[in-house]
C-alpha cells in the first residue's frame, strides 16, 4: 500500500490557538476549562466549559467574510490555513486543485440553530437570518475550507458523533492510500457552546456539573470523583500526503498515519456497549491495518471523558484489544483539560499523538487525584505529570452516540 505521512499541522483548541499553543498547554498540564463566558449561564445547572479563548477569525480570512460562517466553520478555516502553511502548500495552486477535504462534524452550527429559532418563534414565525440554512448544516465547514483556498478535490463531511474527526482521518487515509489523492486534510471541528446545547447535554445526564466553584478540576478522567464531560470546541486539520511525494517536493514529515479501524456497537443510543468487545474490535481492526502488535504501541491517547460509562468500558476494552500488554501502555486523557470537543475531539487527540512522537513526551491526565479502581479503571493513566519518553507507536480512540467507534494510529517516520 502506498504509504501516507502528516506533513502540516493547523490547530483552535480551548488551549491554545496554534499548535505550539495547544501543545505547550498540554505538556505543562494546564487546563483550559473555565467559568462560562459565550453566552448567560445563569438559567443553566453547568456552568463553566471548555472554550476557545481570544480566537479572532479576522486573522485568518476577511472579517466581513468570516461573518458569514458558524463558528465551526470559522474555526475550520483557520485551523486549515495553519496546516496549509505549515506544510507548505498555500498558494500550490497545483496540488490544491487536487487535494481533497474530509473534515468530521458532529453537530455544525447549533448556536446559529439557537438564535434563528428563537428569531422564528419570537417573529410569529415569520422572520429568521437570511443565511441561517447555510451557516448551521454541518457540511459548510468542509465546504468553507476549499473555498477560502482554491481546493477542487472532494469535500466530505463525516458525521459520526464524537468519533467524527476520527473516522474522517480514517476515511482519508484510504483515500490517500487507493492512490485516489496524493494529498487530503482532515480533521474536525466543533463549536457548541450555547445554552440549547447546554441544556441538551445535560437532560442527558453527560454533564459535569459539581464544580463551579473549581471549574479546572471539572474533567477528571479514571477519577474517582468524575461526574461527567466538560463541552469543549474547536477544530484540528491534518495534512495527509504520500509519502514519495511528500519527499519529492522536500515536505517535511512530522510521523506516518499507519492505521485505522472502525466498528459499530449496534447497543445503545448513548451508551457504549458493557461487553466492550466492538470497541475493541476497533483497536483490534486499527493495528492489524497498521502492521503492529499490541507490545508494539507506546501511547494510547484515551477517549476517556469523564463519565463513568465510558471510562471504566474504554479500560475493557483496552484489555480485550491489547491482552496483557495493556498494563504496560501508557495511557492519558487530555480531555482532562481540552475538555470534551466532540466532532473535533478525535482529530485534536491525533495531533497529540503526532506531537507525543515528534518530542517524545506522554501527556498526563490531569485531575486523576483517584484512580477507580473499584469502578473498574485498573491501567496506568498517567496520573498529573507528563513522561518524558521515546514514543514508536501512538494511538487514540473515539466513541460517539449512536456506538460509532474509530481508532488511528501514527508511526513514528524510519
Amino acid at each position: 500500500m502506498r504509504r501516507v505521512v502528516v506533513t502540516g499541522l493547523g490547530c483552535v483548541s480551548p488551549v491554545g490557538n496554534t499548535v505550539d499553543e495547544t501543545w505547550a498547554a498540554i505538556r505543562a498540564g494546564k487546563s483550559g476549562i473555565a467559568t462560562i463566558t459565550r453566552y448567560d449561564n445563569t438559567p443553566f445547572k453547568v456552568k463553566y466549559a471548555a472554550e476557545v479563548k481570544g480566537f479572532d477569525a479576522g486573522n485568518y480570512m476577511d472579517g466581513k467574510e468570516a461573518r458569514k460562517l458558524a463558528i465551526y466553520s470559522r474555526y475550520a478555516v483557520a485551523a486549515a490555513k495553519m496546516a496549509l502553511e505549515d506544510a507548505d502548500l498555500m498558494g500550490k495552486k497545483d496540488i490544491l486543485e487536487d487535494t481533497a477535504v474530509y473534515l468530521g462534524v458532529g453537530i455544525g452550527g447549533l448556536e446559529v440553530t439557537e438564535a434563528s429559532m428563537t428569531s422564528y418563534v419570537e417573529s410569529g414565525k415569520t422572520r429568521m437570518p437570511p443565511l441561517t440554512v447555510p451557516e448551521l448544516i454541518p457540511n459548510e465547514g468542509a465546504g468553507n475550507i476549499c473555498l477560502a483556498f482554491g481546493i477542487h478535490g472532494a469535500s466530505h463531511t463525516i458525521a459520526t458523533a464524537c468519533a467524527s474527526g476520527t473516522d474522517a482521518i480514517g476515511d482519508a487515509l484510504d483515500q490517500v492510500r487507493s492512490g485516489r489523492y496524493d494529498v487530503v486534510l482532515a480533521g474536525g471541528a466543533e463549536c457548541t457552546q450555547c445554552g440549547f446545547a447546554n441544556l441538551g447535554f445535560t437532560l442527558l445526564h453527560a454533564l459535569s456539573s459539581k464544580w463551579t466553584d473549581a471549574p479546572e478540576k471539572s474533567s477528571r478522567p479514571f477519577d474517582k470523583q468524575r461526574d461527567g464531560f466538560v463541552m469543549g470546541e474547536g477544530s484540528t486539520i491534518l495534512v495527509l500526503e504520500e509519502y514519495e511525494h511528500a519527499k519529492a517536493r522536500g515536505a517535511k514529515i512530522y510521523a506516518e498515519l499507519a492505521g485505522y479501524g472502525g466498528s459499530s456497537d449496534g447497543y445503545h443510543l448513548t451508551a457504549p456497549d458493557p461487553s466492550g468487545i466492538p470497541g475493541a474490535k476497533c483497536m483490534t481492526l486499527a493495528m492489524k491495518d497498521a502492521g503492529v502488535k499490541p507490545e508494539d504501541v507506546t501511547y494510547y491517547n484515551a477517549h476517556g471523558t469523564s463519565t463513568k460509562l465510558n471510562d471504566s468500558g474504554e479500560t475493557k476494552m483496552l484489555h480485550l484489544a491489547f491482552g496483557e500488554a495493556a498494563k504496560k501502555l501508557h495511557i492519558s486523557s487530555t480531555k482532562s483539560m481540552t475538555g470534551h470537543c466532540l466532532g473535533n475531539a478525535g482529530a485534536l487527540e491525533a495531533l497529540v499523538c503526532v506531537k507525543a512522537i515528534q518530542d517524545g513526551f506522554i501527556p498526563a491526565t490531569i485531575n486523576l487525584d483517584e484512580v477507580d479502581v473499584e469502578g473498574g479503571c485498573d491501567l496506568d493513566y498517567t496520573p498529573n505529570k507528563g513522561l518524558e519518553l521515546p514514543v514508536s507507536v501512538a494511538m487514540s480512540a473515539n466513541f460517539g452516540f449512536g456506538g460509532h467507534n474509530g481508532c488511528v494510529v501514527f508511526k513514528k517516520v524510519q
